[in-house]
């Protein structure tokens, strides 16, 4: 794919040179970026070192001499001056909206702080919001209370604050923690949430913490169209700036996604966008009503139809949890049994009766729904696939690739049923190497099975369809795609912290991972035609970066810089 052979070179000279034949005396270029280590992800013309651009699209690739036709009066030249261009990446699986109003509105402590430092920072924010009833953050690290043994959650969190309800989450976003104010407002103590575990002492009362309280809080917490407005270009902007031209948000519900299509419609959404509806959250024995979500679906085309948009935004996703986590909350579904627990074995639990995600898939299937379905344990894995199975025998093959989110574990004999099915396994390589959440999932799972996490290599040779997404912001404290490349590549910590490698075995060339970040990543969003790869005809999504990824030693890749974004091609970023 980076080759620079010379039979490589004469290929992309003779390509060029057929294309001023056909040139057209109004396909100047609007903007021609000459001098540059083109990687174009087209395995039919791999590299270029220039590329015109007119109306948001490339006209096209390949040397400086035989483009210059395509230079016009007002054609803008950039001279990269060496630097490597490629396309920009996508992150198929992120939550954006919850990211930015974390970073925004909410009260944030990083996954390592202490008892001491989480009152510290509440109380700082108590202080600094005295309008606010509500005081929303997080992260607690899911080994938070096994390493910081209380009696009383909440009165913990009480004694920052009685008169402020008090949420904040862990690092995995599952997990809750209340203090009174909020349990009183949310009625948490009368509620009976499927699938939601409220921990209680030994009187029966509430400890403030709750186990799988994602749907819920959702359900019950919301932020104001204006802060929904205010998130969707902050994400816009922060996507940009490492590069990222592609989302796919997960789990969003119509207010969240309405501030995107708002600011579509404003012009100043610069994003590639897929989303997966929220389906409701909990354990479930009988199969989706289909009514709400095909009624959201319609609202939000009905929306996006009402006035011209910058970007569009694929709606035709839904999302279903069918796990937990694999971390010390033990709640990920899996084949055997975790370490024991005070004495207790537990193999967690499923969301969704297998019966009844079957009857899912089936249906939204022939809904014209892909499905983004959560798989933390190797059973939900065994089950998710069964239903796409069962999809594909009542529906035939739609053409839709069913997804599975954070399938870390997978039983051997289920490794290739992901080809068979055209099942796509959604990977998290941000996660990929020792960090405090790894040591809980390893610690949970047990030796030596919990440390082979991840399969990646596995998937690859099996032939099943890949994407990558940062999750963020669950266990990931930003989307920055560089970190998850680098640890994709060596399974290695790539801030240093933490020593070791987590299944260096599975660790993966450079140009798999690149090809997963922006080709496979397009076609997830669905929107592979136009985007993913640099090619005559396709959208001018493109990165410039600060150092060539294919002349350095991986343990770098995380210390690259985008320089610029262009989205459709206009720049839409640039490092001061």
């Amino acid at each position: 794919m980076f080759t620079n052979s010379m039979p490589m070179l004469l290929s992309i000279s003779a390509f060029s040179l057929l294309l001023p034949n056909d040139l057209k005396a109004n396909d100047t270029a609007d903007l021609f970026i000459e001098n540059a280590h083109i990687v174009t992800m087209n395995p039919d013309q791999p590299n270029a070192k220039a590329v015109a651009i007119k109306d948001g699209r490339i006209l096209a690739l390949g040397d400086k001499n035989s483009l210059t036709p395509y230079l016009g009066e007002h054609t803008k030249r950039l001279d990269a001056k060496g630097a490597m261009l490629m396309p920009g990446f996508n992150d198929a699986h992120v939550h954006p909206t919850v990211g930015a109003v974390k970073d925004l509105f909410e009260c944030n402590f990083p996954f390592t702080a202490s008892p001491k430092d989480i009152q510290q920072q509440l109380r700082k924010c108590v202080a600094e919001r005295p309008q606010d009833l509500w005081i929303r953050g997080g992260q607690w690290s899911s080994d938070f209370f096994i390493n910081h043994p209380m009696e009383s959650p909440r009165a913990f969190l009480d004694e920052v604050s009685t008169e402020k309800a008090i949420a904040i989450v862990d690092d995995a976003y599952h997990n809750a923690w209340l203090n009174s104010k909020a349990l009183e407002l949310l009625d948490v103590e009368n509620q009976n949430v499927p699938g939601m575990d409220i921990l209680r002492d030994k009187h029966g009362k509430a400890t403030g913490v709750l186990i799988e309280a994602f749907g819920f809080l959702q359900q019950n917490l919301h932020w104001s169209e204006k802060q929904y407005i205010q998130a969707a270009s902050y994400v816009s902007k922060l996507a940009n700036s490492y590069g990222i031209t592609g989302i796919k948000g997960t789990a969003m519900t119509n207010p969240a996604v309405e501030g995107y299509i708002t600011l579509a419609q404003r012009g100043e959404l610069s994003l590639n966008m897929a989303v997966a509806l929220m389906t409701p959250y909990g354990h479930r024995e009988k199969a989706l009503d289909l009514k709400p979500l095909l009624k959201n679906r319609k609202a939000l085309k009905a929306l996006q139809n009402a006035k011209p948009q910058s970007s569009q935004l694929n709606v035709d996703f839904a999302k279903i949890f069918t796990d937990g986590v694999p971390t010390a909350a033990r709640t990920a579904a899996m084949l055997h049994p975790y370490t024991p627990v005070y004495g207790k074995h537990t193999k967690g639990s499923l969301h969704v009766h297998p019966e009844a995600l079957k009857a899912d898939l089936i249906a939204l299937d022939k809904a014209g729904f892909t499905v983004k379905i959560h798989t933390a344990g190797d059973r939900s894995v065994r089950i998710a696939l069964d239903a796409i199975e069962a999809a594909r025998k009542a529906n035939g093959h739609s053409g839709l690739r069913h997804e599975l989110a954070h399938a870390g574990y997978i039983d051997d004999a289920d490794l290739p049923r992901f080809k068979q099915l055209d099942a796509v396994a959604d990977l998290c390589p941000y996660l990929w190497s020792p960090s405090p959440i790894i040591d809980s999932v390893i610690g949970a799972v047990g030796k030596p099975r919990g440390e082979h996490y991840w399969p990646i290599r596995d998937l690859i040779e099996s032939g099943a369809p890949l994407l990558t997404g940062s999750d963020w912001p669950a266990a990931v404290p930003s989307m920055d795609p560089w970190a998850g490349l680098e640890a994709m590549v060596t399974r290695k910590d790539p801030n240093g912290q933490y020593p070791g490698s987590l299944w260096e075995e599975q660790a993966v060339t450079l140009e798999q991972a690149l090809k997963i970040f922006t080709v496979d990543g397009a076609r997830a969003l669905g929107m592979a035609k136009d985007t993913g790869s640099l090619e005559v005809g396709k959208f001018a999504d493109m990165i410039l970066l600060s150092q060539d990824l294919t002349a350095i030693n991986p343990d770098r890749i995380s210390e690259t810089r985008v320089l610029k974004t262009w989205y459709h091609g206009k720049l839409v970023h640039e490092q001061q």
